[in-house]
């Protein structure tokens, strides 16, 4: 098994860790208070985490969709919240260019799902030296990934983890096959389940994507049980009023119950 890790999280470990934190930089008050909120939960659990924010949301199925606040602006925020709290932050990068600026302020790359196969933005990735996170497409099978850590290692990176987001099921749905968190562990890569964005169902909301978010905690809680090294949950003070993929996200004030249940599944199953 390859290991990951950054700052004190690691893969495999002795406890799963968590990636955490709204879909998008909605404004920097909005981002600060996630975060305070965010640290203080993770320090009463306590929790192996990473705080995740979106400075871009470059795939939103309209042009009038709320995008937010640009590169620079958001990986500024990003490394001052890492910075206070001290707490590894992550953030997707779409382009090589991306890739290169961003690896200045975070601390983990993440290739967005739509992106992973897209040669050009990986190796930029690689070649910052920063890890990389690589969420499977919708399109991949689990097998597939071993073209992924194949061409991160050929461009110079050792240091990665791939993330299992579900598998497109017929139109504007997915489903998660919880298969595959044993199959891409098999090959020998840690993986980590994204539990919001397995439950999205994109465009289904005509110019927005709609999503099963009551189901997030279900999937959670069996990706735990299946084994996998890591959750990805993305999570929101008001999810009815996020600027993006609200309907998939879980509520701050239900976060600390799930994890600390997807802990004690997981000391269960060990």
């Amino acid at each position: 098994m390859k290991n990951f890790r950054v700052g004190a999280v690691q893969a495999p470990g002795p406890v799963p860790f968590f990636i955490l934190g709204p879909c998008v930089i909605e404004s920097e008050e909005f981002l600060w208070s996630m975060a305070v909120e965010l640290s203080s939960l993770a320090r009463s659990l306590p929790i192996s985490w990473i705080f995740k924010a979106s400075y871009d949301k470059a795939n939103r199925t309209s042009a009038k969709s709320y995008r937010g606040l640009g590169i620079a602006e958001g990986c500024r925020l990003l490394r001052a919240i890492g910075d206070k709290f001290q707490v590894p932050v992550t953030t997707d990068v779409h382009s090589p260019e991306e890739a290169r600026l961003a690896a200045d302020f975070v601390d983990l790359l993440q290739i967005p799902a739509f992106l992973c196969r897209q040669t050009d933005l990986i190796r930029a990735a690689a070649e910052t030296k920063r890890p990389v996170n690589v969420k499977k497409g919708q399109f991949l099978a689990p097998w597939d990934v071993r073209n992924i850590a194949e061409k991160l290692e050929v461009f110079g990176c050792q240091n990665y983890i791939f993330t299992e987001r579900g598998v497109s099921f017929g139109y504007n749905n997915l489903v998660a096959d919880m298969r595959s968190l044993y199959w891409i562990r098999k090959q020998g890569y840690p993986v980590i389940f994204d539990a919001t964005h397995s439950v999205q169902r994109p465009a289904s909301a005509g110019d927005t994507t709609g999503g099963d978010g009551e189901l997030a905690p279900v999937l959670a809680r069996a990706a735990v049980a299946a084994g996998c090294d890591g959750v990805f949950i993305e999570t929101h003070s008001d999810p009815a009023k996020a600027l993006s993929d609200g309907p998939n996200q879980i509520a701050l004030r239900d976060l600390a119950s799930l994890l600390s249940e997807l802990q004690r599944i997981h000391e269960t199953v060990r």
